[in-house]
């Protein structure tokens, strides 16, 4: 169908939406790459050098998108990645958890998150809680159980971040508080969005920059760049920390911002149940190599020990396809659903699972393969010096 007021039919349309409708700043952050984005372009930059190699006959009629990851059965191989305080739209975290629900696949949600896991676990079954390394052990668990307590089925740690915020054409302004002082500061961008200033102001509230999901639930939440600095200034985990964190959950456990081989068998020997390839959106050191790129080494290092999805640059369904071709287990989108939700709140995130859904399809289809687990690297034409080959 084409493209209308209330559906738009790529992602590419969900972003020029979000465009639109955002304020300059909000818009930035949503698009934000370390550095000069070298990592930023690549990762959907290298999605076009795989070619696909597509059949014209005796292609299945029906195809099974259906597998499992950590433990969650999914409808299709595409996961809500977790993404922090979602000022782009009121609901926040509660449309993403019923877009996900009502597509049958699962949610990670944020330790930096905007709503309370106990809200967003009373919208959707598969729920997954991410968090950094952020405070004592204690304080850790802690943050871990009440997730438990509230529903999440998994637990993510993420590990692809090094506090880089430079930003080679400069970083939009994210005030510690919505004060009249910041309000003042955004008000010339926010007049002239109409679209997002009616619903906020249908909504009766503010852009929340609290984090609610760090500490006890009856506490009150640090603010955002509170939380940023208490996690600066937490020491980065060992191996021995990771190992014991993994001993105290004893649920499916994944590793968040695997790029190489010797840290993907690292996470094999301390037991943990999956591993993200990623490098946080382009978010972490600059001119690391795109997932997609570094995806190939991790899968033959692991083999089937341990499961492992791709997060990074997914825009279309084929790229999806082929990323499982290349191993993965499934893929996690972050960037995508906030530009469905700029664009259309709850339905603008359902419009951007479906449309992966049915690009998933449509390729597998063009492939010949009737689910997608028949998926393999003969189903791409790969050139030489894609992937990072890793010696260690």
């Amino acid at each position: 169908m084409a493209s209308t007021k209330d559906w738009f039919e790529t992602v590419a349309e969900a972003q020029r939406r979000a465009k639109r409708r955002l304020p300059k700043g909000v818009y930035l952050a949503l698009v934000a790459g370390s550095e000069a984005g070298v990592t930023l372009d690549d990762n959907t930059a290298a999605f076009a050098e795989l070619k696909v190699r597509p059949h014209i006959a005796d292609l299945p009629a029906t195809r099974d998108l259906s597998t499992t990851v950590m433990g969650q059965d999914i409808s299709f191989p595409v996961i809500i990645s977790p993404t922090g305080v979602q000022a782009v739209h009121p609901d926040g975290e509660v449309a993403v958890a019923r877009a996900a629900a009502g597509a049958g696949t699962a949610m990670g949600l944020s330790a930096f998150a905007s709503k309370p896991v106990e809200q967003v676990g009373t919208e959707i079954d598969k729920l997954l809680f991410q968090s950094y390394w952020l405070g004592s052990r204690e304080e850790i668990l802690a943050r871990a159980e009440r997730a438990r307590a509230a529903g999440a089925k998994g637990l993510i740690i993420t590990l692809d971040w090094v506090f880089d915020s430079r930003r080679d054409w400069g970083s939009p302004y994210i005030p510690e508080k919505l004060d009249l002082r910041a309000m003042a500061r955004y008000a010339p961008q926010v007049v002239i969005k109409p679209g997002y200033l009616a619903t906020w102001l249908r909504s009766r509230s503010l852009p929340d920059l609290g984090v609610p999901n760090l500490g006890p639930r009856e506490a009150t939440p640090p603010t955002f760049f509170g939380a940023y600095g208490q996690w600066m200034g937490t020491p980065p985990p060992t191996w021995a920390d990771l190992a014991w964190l993994r001993e105290q959950w004893d649920g499916p456990f994944m590793i968040k911002g695997v790029t190489r081989p010797d840290d993907a068998r690292r996470a094999v020997d301390i037991g943990a149940s999956a591993i993200s390839v990623s490098n946080h959106g382009g978010n972490n050191v600059d001119s690391t190599p795109a997932s997609i790129r570094c995806l190939p080494g991790v899968v033959d290092a692991v083999g089937d020990q341990i499961e492992v999805v791709l997060d990074g640059g997914i825009r279309r369904g084929s790229d999806v396809v082929k990323a499982l071709a290349l191993g993965a287990r499934a893929v996690m989108v972050g960037r995508a659903y906030l530009w469905g939700m700029a664009a259309g709140g709850q339905r603008g995130v359902t419009n951007v699972l479906e449309i992966l859904r049915q690009g998933v399809s449509e390729t597998l289809l063009g492939l010949g393969h009737s689910s997608v687990h028949e998926l393999s690297p003969e189903d791409l034409l790969i050139p030489a010096g894609f992937a990072i080959d890793h010696k260690v």
